[in-house]
């Protein structure tokens, strides 16, 4: 802990065990400002970068430096494709992210796949499993090369485990593939539509195409790794790309990101997806263990889908 008070945590709770970042939806296109699919919301394509450049001049200003950043997806967006500028984007963003002084960890997102490739993906900057952190004689908890996964330990007896919710998709693969056939088949059974990203008359509007799932593979992977997590009473959170409860064409295919989370028995878990409609930036400090009960007000207060100031709030008073 550090030795004097971050002025930043409450006046008359504990000091901060630690803190990392967390930002969302960057999706840089250098171009003119525009409007969302639904054409409610104005987009800044250009001027996210400035965003990004401002959180991390504030992440490394801080007293006590986060110890991590989570990028959750949508890095740049689709535009980027129908310009042929994919590349030049992401390396211009990547490069901004250079100017933080603490180790990036990326989830990929719809807009990943309208820009590249899954194998390409897998070869680029925006693959971090370098900064994963293997458990000890525990091999069942290394995940496979099938789906993009793994865990790491910031700050011990705290883990935390980036999940791949486009494993299950028809984006960003061969369409050739036995894979993809097996994720039309799935999504032709939900979703007889034939524009495949409209959730018009679907009794479960998330089986679109924008959205993915997780592969039985993957969910067993997890298993593991929170039974581990459960056993050696570690606190958990889970970082993925923002899937949540509302609007339902926002969850992930075979469930969603709450049945998820609900289906282990955990002291805590903390998830780090938040569905927002600008880019989302934050610091989330960590303040204590949270005990059962808490952790099931803080999830339900998450299930309100409350913007993000009163969200970091219910997270300090839970923990």
């Amino acid at each position: 802990m550090a030795d004097k008070p971050d002025p930043s945590s409450p006046a008359d709770g504990p000091e901060p065990l630690f803190s990392f970042g967390v930002i969302a939806d960057i999706q840089y296109a250098d171009l003119e400002d525009g409007y969302n699919f639904q054409r409610s919301r104005r987009r800044y394509y250009r001027h996210s970068l400035v965003h990004l450049q401002g959180a991390i001049e504030d992440w490394n200003k801080e007293s006590s430096m986060p110890c991590c950043v989570l990028q959750l997806g949508d890095i740049i967006d689709g535009y980027n494709a129908q310009y042929k500028v994919s590349e030049k984007s992401l390396e211009l963003v990547m490069n901004t992210f250079q100017m933080l002084k603490v180790p990036v960890h990326h989830t990929w997102g719809n807009h990943e796949f309208y820009n590249f490739s899954r194998d390409y993906l897998a070869n680029s900057k925006l693959n971090s499993k370098f900064l994963e952190d293997q458990i000890p004689q525990h091999p069942e908890t290394t995940p496979s090369e099938n789906y993009y996964a793994y865990h790491f330990v910031p700050f011990p007896k705290f883990r935390f485990i980036l999940l791949d919710s486009y494993d299950l998709s028809v984006l960003g693969i061969d369409q050739f593939s036995p894979k993809y056939e097996q994720c039309m088949k799935i999504l032709r059974e939900h979703n007889p539509n034939v524009e495949l990203n409209s959730p018009q008359g679907l009794s479960e509007p998330q089986y679109v195409q924008f959205n993915g799932g997780f592969s039985q593979e993957q969910l067993n992977w997890l298993n593991e790794v929170l039974t581990f997590s459960d056993a050696n009473q570690e606190k958990v959170v889970i970082a993925i790309f923002p899937f949540t409860q509302r609007p339902l064409t926002a969850c992930a295919w075979l469930g969603t990101t709450w049945t998820l989370c609900q289906s282990y028995g955990l002291t805590s878990v903390w998830c780090a997806s938040l569905r927002v409609i600008h880019m989302m930036v934050a610091t989330l400090r960590i303040l204590s263990a949270c005990t059962t009960s808490t952790w099931k007000e803080l999830l339900k207060q998450l299930r309100t889908a409350r913007p993000l100031a009163q969200f970091m709030s219910t997270l300090t008073k839970c923990c």
